[in-house]
């Protein structure tokens, strides 16, 4: 059976979410999403319940890091991909990169990671749960074939891999 990869990610806005200071990143989120529909090797993403879109994949929940702001919520995603390779190109070339820039002004830098990697069962969707589970994994032991990252990532066996990189336009 062939494996996914699932990806979670995790902010906590500097200031509460409606917030001017955020604009940029509202003006980015939508063109985004729209954009991921699409990408090269992205299979799908979790909706949030009440919101148009796809469907949620369970509750969301949130990471222990998750500060309560009076917005009731925090940015987070939930997807699956089909390798490493395809979400690192998404990540970090294209607008999504570009949103990048602004994230510093965004984001707190906590001592959490801000995404954590792992691979699922082809028949197998993750819920929010088990996303945070693999996210608070990835802080609190490093990067494991269970939980990892861009910096020290495992293929879909289990073994530590390189770094994937930009793809070659040849």
């Amino acid at each position: 059976m062939t494996k996914r990869l699932a990806l979670y990610n995790f902010g906590v806005f500097r200031q509460r979410a409606e917030n001017p200071i955020n604009d940029a990143w509202r003006d980015f989120h939508d063109p985004i999403m729209a954009l991921i529909e699409k990408a090269p090797g992205f299979i799908a993403r979790s909706g949030y319940d009440g919101d148009p879109g796809p469907h949620s994949w369970g509750t969301q929940v949130y990471p222990r890091f998750y500060e309560e702001r009076g917005d009731g919520w925090s940015p987070a995603t939930l997807s699956l991909w089909q390798d490493l390779e395809f979400l690192f190109q998404f990540t970090y070339f294209g607008l999504h990169q570009k949103a990048f820039v602004g994230g510093k002004k965004w984001f707190e830098r906590g001592g959490w990671p801000p995404y954590v990697l792992w691979w699922v069962e082809d028949d197998h969707t993750p819920d929010w749960a088990e996303g945070v589970l693999h996210f608070e994994h990835l802080h609190d032991h490093g990067p494991t074939a269970k939980a990892f990252n861009f910096k020290k990532p495992f293929d879909a066996a289990g073994l530590q891999t390189s770094k994937p990189g930009k793809k070659s336009s040849a």
